[in-house]
């Protein structure tokens, strides 16, 4: 059975509730008024302890790298649970990614609201900090937000924005293949790496 797909920019109302309607939409904007200044703050941090330039720059890069792989572990074991014998499970599926796919192009569901990424960053923050030697968390976090802005306003900017340059058409092409051909690939969304790695790509002409 083909999955219900609109081309529409409409956005289908999720909850009866009003209050939780709202926190369901958020304009595309909102995710770098609110972590920016978390990167800021964390790099005035790291300058304060006085850690070397070259490693702040390794921890940076290292949080980057780990956000692509943390994008790609959420995109596909989390997202894209689907437990059709479980009702409830279905209707949290459909709350978090399910309707992303039924309606791709609504503008107001491209970016995660507040009330996800915030909870989801303070997550990681503690779990890092709590692995991370002392103050390493001040150089690798903001690697890991830059990583998680950059996912989330290229999404945006696929499903909404034409490409002219080589690798943007190709990070576009990776991502609408995942929509239009075969969900269960392609769930790499600011980049194929994973994908490949783990042999979920798509084979592209």
């Amino acid at each position: 059975m083909k999955n219900f797909v609109s081309n529409s920019q409409e956005s289908v109302r999720m909850f009866k509730s009003d209050f939780l309607e709202s926190l369901s939409k958020v304009h595309y904007t909102v995710p770098l008024y609110i972590f920016v200044p978390v990167i800021a703050f964390c790099v005035y941090k790291y300058y304060s302890v006085s850690l070397s330039i070259l490693l702040f720059l390794g921890l940076f890069a290292f949080g980057l790298f780990v956000w692509t792989l943390i994008e790609y572990i959420m995109h596909r074991f989390v997202f894209h649970y689907v437990p059709k014998d479980k009702p409830w499970a279905m209707r949290l599926h459909f709350i978090f990614h399910g309707v992303h796919h039924d309606y791709p192009s609504d503008a107001k569901r491209l970016v995660l609201p507040p009330s996800v990424s915030i909870p989801l960053a303070l997550l990681f923050y503690f779990l890092f900090k709590s692995i991370l030697p002392l103050n390493y968390i001040w150089g690798f976090f903001p690697g890991f937000i830059i990583g998680y802005l950059f996912y989330d306003i290229s999404h945006y900017a696929i499903h909404h924005f034409n490409f002219k340059g080589r690798i943007w058409k190709q990070i576009k092409q990776h991502h609408m293949l995942h929509h239009y051909q075969d969900p269960g690939k392609g769930y790499g969304v600011s980049s194929p790496l994973w994908d490949k790695i783990f042999r979920s790509d798509f084979i592209k002409k």
